[in-house]
């Protein structure tokens, strides 16, 4: 158990893969989504709240090593196994230690499973139990997925961390480590390599840091200077300050060939074939014939191969050309009959006609109507009802219009159920046969739609509303339910913008009613979530609200400072959050509480809220807000005219709403009216941001079904508290009060179609 986590001894006692083990976080190359500054997991480690997680990922990525960093960091005592070692008598004599230290000592023990995807069943399920009370602390790695290959109810409890390939840059910092350190690696001789050597080592080891440094150790120690006799090669080490020079016949010899990298029962089986499709999908041959090669150089059942192609010919290509099905079931029979070398034809004719066909995924419009299916079951149509056993009785088939008897054997009549009256599930694309047949079937669509939807409401249920009715609380529910969507709308419309990765540092001032802090949480769970509030009762409400996360799940949540525009600078936010930098900055209807008394006050504000937001961003980084300003708000003009409201004698009603329509366009245009919100538009925000960032600013249109309450009322046309009733009764005069009448006319009718108008803003700095 011990000898996994003891320190190496120096010089060359131990593979040099093994010496140069990180020992701690800041030894760590790479890995930096989960373990760079500000990440989830650096900050469980670096306060020893590490709870139970597996480490997956591919060979010499730094599994076995971050269990070593662990091991040296923490207070709790460490257990190691090695899953093809051990049984469950290792794991019972560890769980009794374990448990003793717990009761006698109050001590944790952190327990260190390598490849425990190697464990059957029963064995993951012995050690189930221990996790589950907090026995153990379980750290497990594996190469292969864990979501397949380890118990389920332990991959649930326990947090997962994707280690990737290292990067070339990674792999060039720790071949630079290596000459350089003179304990662990060849610091104590001057070694050099040959042109293009050290390249080619770093290449072929393709993000596997232990494949490097075990072919730099065989390299370097087979490289003795040509003085030395053939006997002496093997006296390692020479003397300190010898040089050594590697050249590249050396370098290539230290590292062979790769072995193809594939299980076929295991992640790289399902991850070569969903490359392979998705490069046919993508329309790259290239791509396509070298997935396929490896998939048949690893042995892959040919037959597995040609059934996902099946499944591509409808699924991808589709009725864009309806003829790839029958070349690919061809090319199945064919290998069928000759099998291999020569069925390797028929792969690769069958791979590189999908990868040219063009592509259509219209069949995918299948489960947009069974989705409709699931949401309701309608009838069928009188007219479409079988008419030979109920004609006489009922009427079915009555009505019905035979399209033989038409001119080109078509006639536009109903076909969908009434309540769907309209509705499109099938978009031809634009592309081969489909592109051929796109405008026929849409010419069709229209003609019926245009008979259809145009004739009498037949069958169809009429919907009535009354105030009086007893169906206002349900009215009220529903539109309360309209109001809830547009909220999530609006959050979908920010994160959509953002395109947040899992490791992201993400910022969010104005947090005050956590609609972004949550979804942040939820995108980003191995990064950092920092939220900004302006009230300590809000940053109090949050932090209930997040009590049943873990600890180390849990958002950063500060107090914003008491001048605008609010936002900490990077030493502020690394005493707060624990990071100087973020991935993104995301706000939704952000300064509602203005600038100041008046709107001249808003560019300069904004400009000093982008510079702040802009010392906050890494280079890559994104800022988006979403706003909405009064100025594309609603209008009552509006709302009165499309409801073709006459409450006056003659043209009186109509001459009124012209009037109110100036005077609302003055009324929001007008820069004392407001805090500076008022007037914004799209120009106002990409003047203001342009300074910093790279903006993109996009109009969104929104509208629900909204009721119109006497409190409404009461508030828009109090002229002592309504800036807007104050400014309309001022201009219209004794005409203010025909124009609440109208309203209140208006309010007891039903619902209103409210409408308006968001500015998504996206910036990249500069």
């Amino acid at each position: 158990m011990a000898d996994l986590f003891s320190s190496p001894p120096a010089g060359s006692e131990g593979p040099l893969a093994d010496r140069m083990r990180p020992r701690t976080l800041d030894d760590v190359i790479g890995q930096d989504h989960i373990v760079g500054p500000g990440r989830l997991l650096r900050r469980a480690i670096q306060a020893d709240r590490l709870s139970s997680v597996i480490f997956y990922g591919p060979p010499g990525t730094g599994k076995t090593s971050l269990a070593r960093v662990i091991a040296n960091t923490t207070k709790s005592a460490f257990e190691s196994l090695n899953a093809v070692l051990s049984g469950i008598k290792d794991i019972r004599e560890a769980i009794d230690r374990s448990d003793e230290r717990r009761r006698l000592y109050g001590r944790r023990t952190i327990l260190f499973v390598d490849e425990v995807h190697r464990w059957n069943k029963a064995q993951q399920d012995a050690l189930l139990p221990w996790v589950e009370n907090g026995t153990v602390i379980l750290i497990g790695a594996t190469t292969e997925n864990p979501f397949f290959e380890v118990n389920r109810a332990l991959v649930s409890r326990s947090r997962i961390f994707q280690l990737k390939p290292l990067s070339a840059g990674a792999l060039w910092e720790t071949a630079r480590r290596t000459l350089l350190d003179r304990e662990r690696g060849y610091g104590q001789w001057r070694v050099g390599f040959a042109e293009g050597a050290l390249e080619h080592l770093v290449e072929v080891a393709g993000g596997d840091a232990r494949s490097l440094l075990n072919a730099m150790e065989l390299a370097i120690e087979t490289s003795l200077p040509p003085a030395e006799a053939p006997a002496q090669i093997s006296s390692w080490p020479p003397p300190p300050g010898t040089e050594i020079a590697v050249s590249f016949e050396a370098a290539e010899e230290s590292i062979q060939r790769r072995a193809v990298l594939y299980d076929r029962d295991g992640d790289y089986h399902f991850d070569t074939i969903s490359a392979f499709i998705k490069s046919v999908r993508g329309s790259d041959p290239d791509a396509a014939l070298y997935w396929l090669a490896k998939m048949v150089r690893a042995g892959e059942d040919p037959s597995f191969i040609f059934r996902r192609m099946i499944i591509l010919a409808m699924e991808d290509v589709g009725l864009a050309d309806p003829g790839a099905i029958t070349v690919v079931l061809s090319c199945a029979e064919a290998f069928d009959r000759i099998g291999f070398p020569e069925g390797n034809f028929p792969l690769s004719q069958a791979c590189l006609y999908l990868a040219a066909a063009p592509k259509s995924n219209t069949t995918m419009s299948f489960f947009d109507a069974m989705k409709e299916v699931e949401k309701e079951d309608a009838e069928v149509p009188g007219h479409l009802r079988d008419a030979s056993r109920d004609k006489e009785s009922f009427g079915h088939g009555e009505g019905y219009i035979y399209p033989h008897a038409y001119r080109d054997h078509w006639a536009a009549q109903q076909y969908l159920p009434w309540s769907l009256r309209g509705k499109t599930f099938y978009v031809p694309s634009r592309m081969g046969y489909e592109g051929r047949i796109r405008e026929e079937i849409l010419r069709k669509r229209e003609l019926q739609a245009a008979i259809v939807l145009g004739g009498d409401a037949g069958d169809q249920e009429i919907l009535s509303w009354s105030a009086l009715s007893k169906g206002r609380e349900g009215w009220f529910k529903r539109l309360e339910s309209g109001r809830s969507a547009r909220l999530l709308a609006d959050r979908d419309a920010v994160f959509a913008a953002a395109a947040a990765a899992r490791h992201d540092r993400i910022l969010i001032p104005e947090a005050n009613d956590g609609l972004l802090l949550w979804e942040a949480l939820r995108r980003a769970p191995e990064g950092l979530t920092a939220a900004l509030v302006d009230t300590g009762e809000a940053r109090e409400a949050l932090i209930r609200y997040a009590e049943v996360l873990d600890e180390s799940e849990q958002p950063q949540i500060a107090l914003s400072g008491p001048q605008f525009p609010g936002l900490p600078s990077p030493e502020e936010a690394e005493a707060l959050f624990g990071a100087s930098g973020f991935d993104r900055i995301l706000m939704r209807e952000p300064w509602k509480r203005g600038f100041g008394p008046g709107g001249a006050e808003a560019l300069p504000a904004m400009r000093a809220f982008a510079e702040a937001a802009r010392r906050l961003l890494v280079r890559e980084g994104r800022l988006v807000l979403l706003k909405t300003p009064p100025v594309l708000g609603e209008r009552i003009s509006r709302i009165l005219e499309s409801s073709g409201t006459d409450n006056c004698s003659g043209g009186a009603a109509a001459g009124l709403l012209n009037r109110l329509k100036k005077v609302e366009e003055a009324f929001f245009t007008a820069a004392d009216t407001g805090s500076g919100g008022w007037t914004w538009t799209g120009e106002t925000l990409e003047t203001a941001f342009s300074v910093c960032f790279e903006i993109t600013v996009t109009l969104l249109e929104a509208q629900e079904e909204r009721l119109l309450t006497e409190r409404d009322l009461s508030s828009w046309f109090d002229t002592e508290k309504s800036r807007w009733g104050k400014h309309v009764a001022a201009a219209l005069g004794d005409d203010f009060g025909v124009l609440k009448s109208m309203m209140q006319d208006r309010a007891k009718e039903g619902p209103v179609l409210w409408r308006w108008k968001s500015l998504l803003v996206t910036g990249r700095p500069k």
